[in-house]
């Protein structure tokens, strides 16, 4: 790396720029440990509050990573959601070819408030299915999903419906396809909870999602608030000129 301190632009900018730069073409592998602050500090002739704040700045934006006691490493690449496509968690990891995977934090059925009512169409006061699980793949944690589902679309659930795809199922006990949804995309910084769910430091960005799904026949069966890693995922959408 090269630093112009005579730059206008600050030099924690230009190290966060190089280093981003060095990640994206692969000159820095996923898992690759950083050189210590200290050894930046000393080889650029800087401060190492300057190399700190670049290096503070990259973990939040998900380039890097830090593990205590061990110094801070390159963050794996980000996977690209499509945001046009309607799967599930488990279809879509799946078609990665990954293990997809659940860890449940809460379950109960409680009774629809007046705003969840309005949402899923299921009428006040309604019973839902309320079921919070941490979504895997290859075992690491990729997302929260807090679902919302009445239950007269699902019926009665058991810890088999936990780990697999509930669109699977949705579609199996109301006998007809799930055919679109509506979702809307908030980006946020990780609360306290979220982080030790994700395993990911306090106030880290994730992408928060609201998406309200529906069947052929245009009753909704689920209302989900995800929080997404903003270390692991990317989501685009591609747009044709008309």
């Amino acid at each position: 790396m090269q630093i112009d301190k005579q730059s206008p632009i600050p030099i924690y900018f230009q190290i966060m720029e190089q280093l981003k730069t060095q990640i994206k073409n692969g000159e820095l592998k996923a898992d690759a440990l950083l050189p210590s602050e200290r050894e930046y500090a000393e080889q650029f002739g800087i401060s190492r509050m300057t190399v700190r704040q670049a290096l503070s700045n990259l973990v939040n934006e998900g380039f890097l990573y830090r593990q205590k006691g061990r110094g801070t490493f390159v963050s794996k690449l980000k996977m690209e959601q499509p945001l046009q496509g309607l799967t599930s968690f488990t279809e879509d990891m799946r078609s990665r070819g990954m293990k997809p995977g659940s860890r449940l934090a809460e379950y109960q059925l409680i009774q629809a408030t007046e705003e969840l009512s309005s949402i899923l169409g299921c009428g006040y006061p309604a019973t839902l299915h309320k079921i919070i699980r941490v979504r895997l793949a290859n075992d690491i944690p990729m997302a929260i999903e807090a679902s919302y589902i009445p239950f007269d679309k699902a019926g009665k659930l058991d810890a088999s419906h936990f780990q697999s795809s509930m669109y699977e199922h949705i579609e199996a006990y109301n006998q007809m396809p799930i055919s679109r949804a509506k979702q809307e995309l908030e980006p946020g910084a990780a609360s306290e909870e979220e982080a030790e769910l994700l395993g990911i430091q306090p106030g880290a960005p994730v992408l928060y999602i609201k998406r309200t799904t529906y069947l052929q026949d245009g009753t909704a069966f689920e209302h989900v608030k995800s929080a997404y890693r903003g270390d692991r995922y990317t989501f685009v959408h591609y747009m044709d000129r008309v």
